[in-house]
């Protein structure tokens, strides 16, 4: 599963309260759950960012772990 099949696995079992958090902070800007997944959603650069973060940060982590 690729980076972004597991975010939006995550994304989607998330309480609705909880997409308002702030997850990450991207060059000084910080990204909710909710402008996260635009940002993804819309392969934007910041969105290969998030993705890249959250998995370092293992965040989003493949099953097999």
């Amino acid at each position: 599963m690729d980076k972004k099949a597991r975010f939006l696995k995550i994304y989607a079992n998330l309480p609705l309260h909880l997409r308002s958090e702030i997850v990450i902070m991207v060059d000084g800007e910080p990204f909710t759950w909710q402008s996260a997944k635009l940002e993804i959603d819309n392969d934007s650069d910041t969105g290969s960012s998030i993705l890249d973060k959250l998995a370092k940060m293992e965040i989003i982590q493949d099953e097999k772990k």
